[in-house]
């Protein structure tokens, strides 16, 4: 993607660390889904450990007809300067982007498969992230074939 994409896909090129501090307070909540991974770490997740659980969850997922929502995205962009460079120059160029997780933030979510199957897809995910996650299923919505309409 060249420069002028990046500029149009994230507003600014190049971007300021900023902090992780505090608790997340939007996409804490379950929305899609009946079952999701929650974060329990602030941390930055790069777009590949993103993809990587997505992928992961969809392999699993897929075979009992569910659907799987990634509630992320890799919005900041990161910098870095190549090794042995002398002080000076500017900032570096773009290397990857992340996105900046907070304790209680939704990673992902599922619905439309047996909870023996989400826990297994979300057990495989949360090992491709850096982060400790936790499982949750989302009582208010009614389970699959439960016969109760109400």
């Amino acid at each position: 993607m060249d420069k002028s994409g990046l500029k149009m896909a994230f507003g600014w090129l190049k971007q300021r660390r900023g902090r992780m501090k505090g608790i997340s307070e939007a996409g804490e909540g379950v929305c899609f889904g009946r079952y999701a991974l929650q974060a329990l770490e602030p941390a930055w997740l790069t777009a590949k450990q993103i993809e990587a659980g997505r992928r992961a969850i969809t392999r699993n997922v897929h075979r009992g007809g569910g659907k799987v929502w990634a509630r992320t995205f890799a919005h900041k962009t990161v910098t870095g300067k190549p090794a042995e460079t002398r002080m000076g120059r500017g900032k570096g160029g773009v290397k990857y982007s992340v996105a900046v997780v907070q304790p209680g933030k939704i990673l992902y979510e599922m619905g439309g498969v047996a909870e023996n199957i989400a826990r297994k897809a979300v057990l495989v995910a949360a090992s491709k992230m850096p982060i400790r996650t936790r499982f949750i299923v989302d009582s208010l919505t009614p389970s699959r074939g439960s016969g109760s309409k109400h």
